[in-house]
Formats: structure tokens, C-alpha cells, sequence
């Protein structure tokens, strides 16, 4: 099977390098500084496996007919993305890996459906410089069709995929979606304050703020009638039990959690952007529930809030400080 991964980033170069690594024929589309970088140095990629280089054909545009496509920017590149690689990408499947809802709705103004298969990135990774990738964490690839039944495609992917993470097909993949948009709705806050997520959790107080986040979430959720689904390495439960607790627990367990997440310091996605100078996935993620809690008559004010101060990081490149945050939140954590 030839595969492209189109995204050179955190996920996409990981995801490149590790089936190159088990001789997978691979084409790598990025950007010019990305391409650059591992024609001259290799694709990089340290972390929990070990450290690693891949010699990795990359390119800037597809100029070959792939049999699976790896969509591995960020959800605001993905129409971009096809535009560019269009003529390549005709009758290929398209494996989406973006974070938040609206990817795969996205993709199917260029790609029929039945050629769509989504997915969940529950691995962890950071790439703050081009074409060197750090391994944060280890986690399972969950894929499944949001259009239709899982089918004998999945079944091909998941053994594909399997060769370099642990894969899992799902048929609630949907439900799956929705709980990990809670999951990484808290990035914002270290987007915020320019701090890793060991750095910015560490402060209970800032811990607080992300169980407001999941608070104010799940009641968006909870009621506009949304089916949340359990994923592998978080449970729906984790997130329930942690919202129905005082916060004088919840914000303890969760800052335990999120210290001991990785050994290297852990940036998350929206930081990773910024850092980067590229607009980032903001509005895809806490902006989703901000979208649904506008489009069904209801409220968000924390959520909407918090995409307005990274729109202002993003803007301003100056982060705020942590009692700058707390002032501006001010009463919607309590």
C-alpha cells in the first residue's frame, strides 16, 4: 500500500517515521522549512521508543497517486491541504487524524464518503522544530467510519496501522470524537500562559480552571443531548466522577494527573502552533463548545472566553501570566 502523510508536524512525522520504520513505502507532505529539514537531516524523532533517523521521501506537494492518505494537519489546513495534493488524493481513502468535530464534514466536500475514515490520535507528541519529532507518550490509534459501518477497509487500515501503534477499531467512533474534545480542551491553558502542561498544572488553582473547562463542557453537552462514549485510556467515568467532586479534590487529582503525564515537558497542540507562528486549532476545539452552545440557545462564557485571550496570544504574541488568567476568568471557575 503506498501511504502519504500530508502534515510534517508532531503527529504526521511521528506517524511517517514509525511506518517507515516497518518499511512502509511513505511519502511525507509538508511545508518548505519542514521538507528542507529532513532532506538534510533526516526525520528526527526521540522519546519513549528511543531515538531515531529516518531517511523519508518528503515533499511539498503529492505528485504520485497514494493508496491511503494520512491527513495530519490541523483541522484549519485540511481544505488547503486537499486543494493542493486534489488531483492525487481522487480515490484514495483519507484517513482523518485532527482533533474536535469537524474534519471528517470538512473532507467530504472533496472526497466521497465512503473513501472518509476517521480517527483518534491518542498518542502523544511535540515538534517545535522542523523535522524533529519527540515521542511524549504512548496511547492506542482508534479508527472507525463516521459516515457509514466500519467495513473490510477499517479492517486493512487497523492491520496497517497496527505495524507501529496499537490500533483499534470502533464503531461509536463518533461518541469517541466527543469525549476527546474534552480531553484536550484544557491545552488552551498552557497556550495561554506559554508554559507546558507539567509547568501550567502544577498550580492548583490553574487545575481549577480546567475543571470549570469540563463542567461548563459537559452541560453544553448534557444538553443538547450528545452521547459521550468511553475511549480506551479515558473512560467516560474519569470525567464524570472528576466534575461531580468538590473542586478542592478534583483540582489535586487532576494536577497529579497531568505532572506524571510525560517525562519531557508536554506542549500541547494550540501552543505547539503558536510557537510555531501559525494560527492554532482554537476554534476547532473550545470553540466547539462555544458553537453548539450558540446553536442550540445556551451559553459557554468560560469557553468563550478562554478562545478569545489564545485569539490574543496568537494576535499579541505575549502570553499572559497566571493571576492574569485567574483575574479574567475571575467567578466562572467557582
Amino acid at each position: 500500500m503506498k501511504i502519504a502523510v500530508i502534515g510534517a508536524g508532531a503527529i504526521g512525522g511521528l506517524v511517517a517515521g514509525y511506518l517507515k520504520a516497518k518499511d512502509e513505502a511513505i511519502t511525507l507532505v509538508g511545508r518548505p522549512d519542514a521538507v528542507r529539514a529532513i532532506k538534510e537531516n533526516g526525520l528526527l524523532i526521540s522519546g519513549v521508543r528511543g531515538d531515531f533517523k529516518f531517511k523519508i521521501e518528503a515533499v511539498e506537494r503529492l505528485s504520485l497517486k497514494p493508496d491511503l492518505v494520512i491527513l495530519a494537519v490541523k483541522t484549519q489546513d485540511i481544505e488547503v491541504a486537499l486543494k493542493d495534493n486534489q488531483e492525487y488524493i481522487q480515490g484514495a481513502l483519507v484517513l482523518t487524524t485532527q482533533n474536535g468535530l469537524q474534519a471528517d464534514e470538512i473532507v467530504s466536500r472533496y472526497a466521497p464518503k465512503e473513501q472518509i475514515i476517521s480517527s483518534i490520535v491518542m498518542f502523544g507528541a511535540t515538534a517545535l522544530e522542523p523535522g524533529s519529532i519527540v515521542h511524549n507518550f504512548e496511547g492506542p490509534w482508534i479508527i472507525g467510519r463516521i459516515f457509514a459501518s466500519n467495513d473490510a477497509a477499517i479492517v486493512s487500515v487497523s492491520n496497517l496501522l497496527n505495524k507501529a501503534f496499537a490500533a483499534i477499531a470502533a464503531e461509536e467512533i463518533k461518541g469517541m470524537k466527543l469525549l476527546k474534545l474534552f480531553v484536550n480542551a484544557n491545552n488552551c491553558i498552557p497556550a495561554i500562559l506559554g508554559l507546558s502542561m507539567q509547568e501550567a498544572f502544577s498550580d492548583v488553582e490553574i487545575s481549577r480552571i480546567a475543571m470549570a473547562i469540563w463542567r461548563e463542557g459537559l452541560e453544553v453537552t448534557n444538553r443538547c443531548g450528545m452521547q459521550l462514549v468511553s475511549l480506551p485510556d479515558f473512560p467516560l467515568e474519569r470525567l464524570t466522577k472528576l466534575t461531580s467532586l468538590p473542586l478542592s479534590e478534583s483540582t489535586k487529582i487532576y494536577s497529579g494527573i497531568m505532572l506524571n503525564l510525560s517525562k519531557e515537558p508536554l506542549y500541547g497542540s494550540i501552543l505547539q502552533s503558536i510557537k510555531r507562528g501559525k494560527k492554532s486549532e482554537i476554534d476547532y476545539i473550545n470553540g466547539e463548545f462555544v458553537h453548539l452552545a450558540q446553536k442550540n440557545q445556551l451559553v459557554a462564557p468560560l469557553n468563550e472566553k478562554l478562545v478569545e485571550m489564545v485569539h490574543g496570544v496568537e494576535r499579541n504574541n505575549k502570553f499572559f501570566s497566571p493571576e492574569e488568567l485567574k483575574a479574567a476568568i475571575g467567578e466562572m471557575v467557582n
